[in-house]
């Protein structure tokens, strides 16, 4: 699950819309709703977003949120260190090879680390 998809997921929560549903309504797959939440597609596109936004009639700062999360969703991450110290492309490697070890306590201070609170499971 993405952090797009954790905010997605609670978002239709709060307005009692099923997937299929919310699917329908934007003129999407429930397929793709599930993989968007899921990891399993890339970022969804900016027009995606703002149907989402509007959707939820979501007001300033719920939507700022929204697009950063979707921002911060890419299952897939290419980090290019060339020219960069050798231990960042270390850290990276090193980073690539363990992520799915970390636990919730280190991911926290990883973000800490990174300059981002953490927030509830995203």
């Amino acid at each position: 699950m993405t952090p797009f998809g954790v905010k997605m997921r609670e978002l239709r929560a709060q307005k009692g819309v099923k997937q299929a549903e919310m699917a329908a309504d934007l003129g999407v797959t429930p397929a793709y709703l599930s993989a968007l939440e899921h990891g399993k597609r890339g970022a969804p596109s900016w027009a995606f977003i703002q149907k989402i936004i509007q959707y939820f009639e979501l007001i300033w700062d719920d939507a700022e949120e929204l697009t950063d999360l979707a921002h911060l969703s890419k299952p897939k991450v290419t980090i290019d260190t060339a020219g960069l110290d050798p231990r960042a492309t270390r850290a990276v490697n090193l980073l690539s090879q363990r992520i799915g070890r970390l636990d919730s306590r280190a991911l926290d201070q990883l973000l800490a680390l990174l300059g981002e609170r953490p927030s509830r499971g995203q």
